[in-house]
């Protein structure tokens, strides 16, 4: 076999050749790995990632904030190594004539390299050609039972994997609560590809079809999850993006399949695995439990009053006027007021939102420059819009959490302050670096919420502002 050859999808290769290419494969991007990551980026790297479901560009990614390069470059190096390993497992199966869709098994971690092993010592045998890129089995029951009209084979596509799509969504959230990767990514991706090549069973279909095919299921499903009260609309919108991209890659390596199977173009379906076996992430990133990273968030603004007259807002604050903002109303936690008890480190703070309050106990108290806390309470992050009095997602308990937060207060030559708040806190939905991009807006809103609350009081009047701040700490010793 000529070395071009090995990342060609047509052919057949013999167990010997499929086990030695692979050892191969694996040892150099092993090694490529670890000096990419040691050498190229001083970052930490173990061969323990190559268990986790995606482990060495997960870790990656999460270490996107300190430099956007080293996931790219984690990235391009392992797509060759994909390729290769995905044509050599599907021209293995065709040398051994078993179902192409076994190359779905080269995704998990753990069973890869049991597949390495297992699909080597498969016995060559012959198979018809005109077999090799059929996307489904020559099944008679199944033939019957999938209508060749094209407007009945889309509703029983479309009706089909929507339902799939609930099942599985049901298995990932309420049975082993699991939001990442198996839900985000797998699922739609999953469906899109299931729908089209169920659609296209009797004949071949446009590009456009099967786009709509792909789609349609995954907004059924956000319909119908908010209809039966599993998610709101907020959560649904949230991960509407993410999820249509996803069914859209699907339906279109779908159409791709079934073009050329009909096409009687002799290559590959290479993926005509309809990968349906991938939700098995859910029960993987159950029993591996992925760390979740810390993020950070800033913001800031100038207050017309010293920090000394700052401070006193700072640390406890009367209530805020109910918000105006399109994303509080619509049900996302907003805060009201700040209330503090005792004074200086151990003091404990509770910001009170609009699901509940934030414990926070002092950590720093440098007055009138630095005011530090930990976070060992934390309410919902939201209160789900939906047509429901009131619905409780598992998401809203333990996924989101605040670690630490602290106000910032620097003097500025003209005797202004920058007041400037941070928070620290982690959140365990993959892929990490999507709702990293929502939470992030979400608490720089809650940020500018609050800033822009102690700008006002402080700058109406000082006499007011301090007559605000003594009411907020009169009406938390009186309870």
């Amino acid at each position: 076999m000529k070395l071009l050859d090995l990342w060609r999808w047509e052919g057949r290769v013999k167990g010997s050749t499929f086990l030695f290419v692979g050892l191969l494969a694996f040892s150099i991007k092993m090694l490529l790995d670890f000096s990419i990551s040691k050498f190229g980026f001083h970052r930490y790297w173990t061969p323990l990632f190559y268990l986790r479901p995606f482990g060495t560009f997960v870790y990656s990614l999460a270490q996107a904030n300190r430099d956007a390069a080293f996931p790219l470059t984690m990235l391009l190096v392992a797509l060759p190594f994909v390729w290769l390993g995905l044509a050599m497992t599907v021209k293995r199966l065709r040398d051994a004539g078993r179902p192409l869709w076994y190359s779905c098994f080269f995704f998990l971690p753990i069973f890869n390299f049991l597949v390495l092993l297992v699909f080597s010592t498969f016995p060559s045998v012959s198979q018809p050609r005109q077999y090799e890129a059929a996307p489904w089995p020559n099944v008679r029951p199944v033939d019957r039972w999938i209508p060749r009209s094209k407007w009945r084979s889309a509703f029983l596509a479309i009706g089909l994997t929507a339902a799939l799509g609930l099942l599985f969504a049901l298995l990932g959230t309420l049975g082993i609560a699991s939001y990442g990767w198996g839900l985000f990514v797998a699922l739609p991706f999953c469906l899109g590809l299931f729908s089209v090549l169920l659609y296209s069973y009797h004949g071949p279909r446009s590009a456009t079809e099967c786009i709509a095919v792909s789609v349609l299921p995954i907004l059924i499903l956000g319909f119908v999850l908010l209809v039966v009260a599993i998610e709101g609309i907020i959560c649904i919108l949230m991960a509407a993006p993410i999820a249509l991209v996803l069914a859209v890659l699907g339906g279109s390596l779908g159409y791709a399949i079934q073009l050329a199977h009909w096409g009687r173009q002799n290559r590959a379906a290479f993926l005509s695995v309809a990968i349906l076996i991938t939700p098995s992430f859910f029960s993987i990133e159950h029993f591996v439990k992925p760390q979740p990273s810390v993020f950070e968030v800033k913001s800031a603004i100038e207050v017309n009053a010293p920090p000394e007259k700052v401070w006193q807002q700072v640390v406890a604050f009367a209530e805020i006027p109910p918000p105006q903002e399109e994303i509080f109303r619509a049900g996302i936690a907003y805060p009201i007021r700040a209330e503090i008890s005792g004074h200086g480190v151990g003091a404990i703070r509770h910001c009170v939102f609009s699901t509940g309050p934030f414990v926070e106990p002092i950590t720093v108290w440098d007055e009138p420059h630095l005011l530090r806390f930990s976070v060992t309470a934390n309410p919902s992050p939201m209160n789900e819009l939906t047509p429901y009095k009131h619905i409780e997602p598992p998401h809203l308990h333990g996924y989101f959490e605040s670690h630490q937060g602290q106000f910032l207060l620097k003097r500025l030559p003209n005797g202004q302050t920058r007041l400037e708040g941070t928070t620290w806190y982690s959140h365990s939905m993959w892929p990490e670096q999507y709702w990293h991009w929502w939470s992030d807006y979400i608490i720089h809103s809650i940020h500018m919420r609050v800033l822009r609350h102690i700008k006002a009081q402080v700058e109406i009047s000082p006499v007011k502002a301090g007559f605000q701040a003594d009411a907020a700490r009169v009406s938390e010793s009186t309870r």
